[in-house]
């Protein structure tokens, strides 16, 4: 635990270039698209939509399952109870900027994704040349993973977060696109980016900007690899990757109401006092089973529906 608790971050990293790379692949669709300021706004606000209604309905649940550890449960985890300013600031995504109580544990990051997706639309829809795009890109994940990312104080804005999430907009620039030109800069941004982290560590090592440029270098490499078999016979391993990729938004953002429960029930029957690393393992994995159940029906009753929710 005391690991998971040092490093265990660290996978933000990763699916931050992940997010970048993916957020690229889908805005690129407006390289050749005449610029529209109207046509921005409704991407940034589309992406809202996309976000908001099972967010909605997962704070509601978390909520409620908060209200019900109060009563056995004094503790950190469970936080004060909540206000209507408190919730009118996570559906608007600025709880962090306000510097409000965070009601779920993944709240912030959707507040984050927002904002770094707002940002990249703004850059890849505005510029009509990519090179542009590129330098920029470059030079704000420069100042984030040598400044910015280094100070708990940016860590309710995109800038705080934008040097992984740069480096996946990067290698999909460079991997990708279809203009040979922007191709060749983007890799050169790539490798000029990982020579400046691996001079830095000469003042001091941070583990998690090399880990972000070997997941970039991963994704130039490997990144737009097919699976073997992708047909109607596909595997059960794939057919499983696909379940749960359709239903990991929902997962992340649910799992934090059952862990209140879990932690509930594991304190107030008293359980805590057996000290038994197997009992806490069985919460745990209580914990997962039920977050995959409850991600689907949200998946399927919320976030399904919601997805004709478009401007």
């Amino acid at each position: 635990m005391n690991w998971l608790f040092e490093y265990g971050r660290y996978a933000v990293q990763i699916f931050l270039v992940m997010a970048g790379y993916l957020a690229a692949q889908s805005l690129t669709r407006y390289a050749n698209v005449k610029f529209s300021a109207q046509g921005l706004l409704k991407v940034i606000l589309n992406r809202y939509l996309r976000l908001f209604t099972p967010y909605a309905a997962a704070l509601i649940l978390t909520m409620a399952c908060a209200y019900i550890a109060r009563f056995w449960v004094n503790d950190e985890f469970v936080g004060e109870s909540e206000t209507l300013s408190q919730f009118l600031a996570h559906l608007f995504f600025i709880q962090g900027i306000l510097g409000l109580d965070s009601i779920s544990a993944g709240a912030w990051y959707i507040a984050i994704d927002w904002q770094l997706y707002s940002v990249l639309a703004i850059l890849l829809i505005s510029f009509p040349r990519y090179q542009a795009v590129i330098w920029v890109i470059s030079v704000l994940a420069v100042s984030s993973l040598l400044f910015f990312n280094r100070s708990g104080i940016y860590e309710a804005y995109f800038i705080y977060f934008i040097g992984s999430y740069g480096l996946g907009v990067l290698v999909y620039l460079a991997k990708s696109f279809e203009n040979q030109g922007v191709n060749r800069l983007a890799k050169i941004a790539l490798l000029l980016i990982g020579l400046i982290i691996a001079i830095s560590s000469f003042q001091q090592i941070w583990l998690r900007n090399f880990l972000a440029w070997f997941v970039a270098m991963a994704l130039l490499f490997w990144g737009n690899q097919s699976y073997q078999s992708m047909g109607e016979g596909k595997s059960a391993f794939l057919r499983a990757v696909t379940w749960g990729s359709q239903r990991s938004y929902c997962a992340f953002l649910i799992h934090f109401a059952f862990i209140l429960l879990a932690n509930t029930l594991y304190i107030a029957t008293g359980m805590y006092a057996h000290e038994s690393g197997a009992l806490a393992i069985a919460f745990m994995l209580g914990v997962v089973g039920c977050s995959t159940i409850a991600a689907n029906y949200l998946y399927r009753a919320v976030e399904v529906p919601a997805l004709r929710l478009k401007i």
